[in-house]
């Protein structure tokens, strides 16, 4: 499995989006695009396709925008990569999503098949375990111990 630059684009937007306080309403396009440098016009073919699956909910006009349609506890990484960049797994034989036979002789013996399951199993528990409120936790215990470490640190101005 490689992220592409869609998934990779919708998951920012998406905890871009999980971030905002709900009190500000919804996001438009624009707004996630600058806060998070993402090209406007690939994030709105996104950000409609996320819509499409139900993972967003959008409001037109003056003051509209895209805010989640789900709490950030009900949508998980797992969820929003399969629907943007499809499978999770490696190679097609360990897909549980999208299976084709592999050339193997014996696909219960293949070396490379058993390795590649284990690494699809690895991805999707981590995937599939995590939802959008844990990565906003995840970046705000970042935040919080990003800036405690500036505020211990000397000050570089030398006293004479």
């Amino acid at each position: 499995m490689k992220l592409s630059k869609r998934g990779e684009y919708g998951i920012k937007a998406l905890i871009d989006l999980a971030s905002r306080d709900p009190a500000r309403g919804a996001a438009t396009v624009k707004e996630i695009a600058a806060h998070q440098k993402i090209p406007v016009q690939f994030l709105e073919q996104i950000m409609r396709a996320l819509k499409n699956a139900g993972i967003l909910r959008s409001k037109p006009g003056a003051g509209g925008g895209y805010a989640l349609a789900k709490p950030p506890d009900q949508i998980t990484l797992g969820q929003v990569v399969r629907l943007l960049d499809g499978p999770l797994a490696p190679i097609p034989c360990v897909s549980k999503t999208a299976y084709q036979p592999c050339v193997c002789p014996d696909e219960n013996t293949c070396g490379l098949r058993l390795t590649m399951l284990d690494v699809r199993n690895a991805i999707a528990d981590i995937l599939d375990n995590t939802t959008l409120a844990d990565v906003t936790h995840r970046v705000q215990q970042a935040q919080h111990l990003t800036a405690s470490r500036k505020l211990r640190q000397p000050s570089r101005t030398r006293s004479r």
